[in-house]
């Protein structure tokens, strides 16, 4: 029985958490979801279970490591287990339809979407276009295209079936047109609370993860993402001045969707709207940004598992 268990599919990703986890001297065990199994009767092998799974681990080949992970951690919840970024999380971060619904039960402001699994269905709704199509199951902008027609949309899924692997579910979403240079705008949360916050400015593409080993601090530096990215880089400034009214509404997002450690997503549109549109619940830090904030994110959470393995 170890004290703490990190769930995890990308090693890059979470090697800067390992790192810090070891300085300290905690006792934790590294659970790769890729290969697993599990003996129900040996449940659990932790006193605290920290969920770092990804449902864009079908983009890296490891399609399988999604369903088992939401599996183990719906058994290990029923067993009275404890896991940070548990089921319900996951769950939430799993379906870009379930966060819309979220963010509309909470009249906050979110794109209009329509959820399909045949585009033919989506002409019975009316006019949509342009539009933003997006993967239910989502992650690191992969499978994602902008749409001016339908017949765009019915050829794009003609010319490559493959696209509805694995979940088979899309969604189209209003195209919105961000403020000049604003880009969109990441809010960190930890524990529930404002971590930091920071700018995204990606002129042209998707990929907005802000892991450094996919986009790296110097231009030009080396990367291991497999979801291509556009010529132009991607720019993540910190924002200390971000809104309170902005945190408030992400705050809720965070507590209403059951995430202990999270980044919320919004941008400011060109006729005064702000939008929230994404949910993150493995939250890749970024440390240059962070230190512009005077600390070290991975720290900072190792900090939140102590605590939490003190309460548990």
């Amino acid at each position: 029985m170890h004290d703490l268990a990190v769930l995890f599919e990308h090693p890059a990703w979470q090697e800067p958490l390992f790192a810090a986890l070891r300085a300290r001297g905690v006792d934790f065990i590294a659970v790769d979801l890729k290969r697993a199994a599990f003996r129900d009767s040996e449940l659990p092998r932790a006193k605290l279970y920290f969920n770092q799974a990804s449902p864009s681990a079908y983009v890296r080949g490891h399609t399988r490591a999604v369903p088992y992970a939401l599996a183990l951690m719906e058994c290990l919840e029923i067993g009275g287990a404890r896991v940070l970024n548990g089921a319900r999380a996951f769950a939430l971060e799993l379906s870009k339809a379930a966060q819309v619904a979220l963010m509309r039960k909470l009249a906050i402001d979110c794109p209009r979407t329509i959820v399909f699994n045949d585009p033919a269905a989506v002409a019975e709704l009316g006019p949509v276009f342009p539009a933003i199509l997006k993967p239910n199951q989502g992650g690191s902008g992969a499978r994602m295209f902008q749409v001016d027609a339908l017949g765009d949309l019915e050829k794009l899924f003609r010319d490559q079936p493959d696209l509805w692997l694995p979940d088979n579910l899309f969604l189209l979403q209003e195209k919105l047109e961000p403020h000049p240079g604003a880009g969109i705008v990441r809010l960190e949360f930890l524990g529930g609370e404002l971590l930091y916050a920071m700018r995204v400015i990606a002129p042209g593409q998707f990929n907005l993860c802000p892991s450094e080993t996919c986009h790296p601090v110097e231009e030009g530096g080396e990367t291991i993402c497999e979801v291509p990215r556009a010529a132009a880089p991607v720019e993540f400034l910190p924002y200390p001045e971000v809104p309170r009214e902005a945190v408030e509404q992400a705050t809720r997002i965070v507590r209403a969707g059951g995430l202990d450690v999270g980044g919320i997503e919004y941008l400011d549109t060109v006729d005064g709207r702000r939008v929230f549109y994404d949910v993150n619940a493995n939250s890749n830090l970024r440390p240059q940004v962070a230190r512009a904030f005077g600390f070290d994110p991975f720290e900072r959470v190792v900090d939140y598992l102590v605590r939490e393995l003190a309460r548990t």
